[in-house]
């Protein structure tokens, strides 16, 4: 039952919800405090959780009562790190069906998981065995010098599904807007996932409110074919 799952704080619209406290939740977590972003976290196992500083749910987060005591109907983001893939599918499943506009980002550890992922309703689907095989082979390269890696770099994460790095120039019709004023997912398709203003200044926490500079190095993520429609619009040739 939902009054069995203490959350430690309220809920507020447009929170972020991490499914998942183990070793990939925690890195998560990590980032989210180091960027002063609102989150909070489920996990099944109390104790993990009992003298943590953060708002948190007890309780399974593939189970429909503990996603709701979490606010997963306002939340903006989830991110589903589960160790089981069946609960991972489970999860995003509940929370497409709770949350349509929601953005459900979800961890694979099964590359066979991946396409039922994408069928509960996942925007992006992680499989760290694929990421993990292209950042060893990218760093292998370079370390030998035989391929050269520039800041536009790209990670594939699954089936045409990539992260890509890219310049911001002088010029751009991306300078000066905000990126509710971009409109990205609606535009081509892609999501501002981070942006790099040098000097250890990387924000990974994209309020609408942010305006995009010039100089910016702006991740984003979608398909070949939305990033391509993006480079098409905002990335200026030299």
């Amino acid at each position: 039952m939902a009054e069995d799952h203490i959350l430690n704080g309220r809920t507020k619209n447009g929170h972020l919800i991490v499914l998942g406290y183990g070793d990939v939740g925690r890195r998560i977590v990590k980032t989210l405090q180091e960027n002063n972003v609102r989150f909070i976290v489920v996990d099944r196992n109390a104790h993990m959780l009992e003298n943590v500083d953060f708002e948190h749910v007890s309780g399974n987060g593939a189970d429909e009562e503990v996603l709701k005591a979490a606010g997963v109907e306002s939340a903006s983001t989830v991110i589903v790190s589960l160790n089981n893939d069946t609960d991972a599918i489970f999860a995003t499943l509940i929370t497409r069906g709770l949350n349509p506009d929601s953005t459900i980002l979800v961890r694979a550890n099964s590359v066979k998981s991946i396409d039922k992922m994408y069928k509960a309703g996942a925007d992006y689907v992680a499989s760290l065995s694929i990421v993990a095989g292209q950042l060893l082979a990218k760093l292998t390269a370079k370390c030998m010098d035989s391929v050269p890696i520039d800041t536009d770099e790209d990670i594939m994460l699954y089936e045409g599904i990539s992260i890509e790095k890219h310049h911001v120039k002088e010029g751009s019709e991306m300078v000066g807007n905000s990126v509710a004023e971009l409109n990205l997912r609606e535009t081509v398709g892609c999501t501002i996932i981070g942006v790099d203003r040098g000097e250890n200044n990387i924000i990974t926490h994209i309020s609408s409110s942010m305006v995009i500079k010039a100089g910016d190095v702006v991740a984003v993520v979608g398909s070949r074919d939305n990033i391509a429609a993006f480079k098409k619009k905002y990335v200026k040739a030299d």
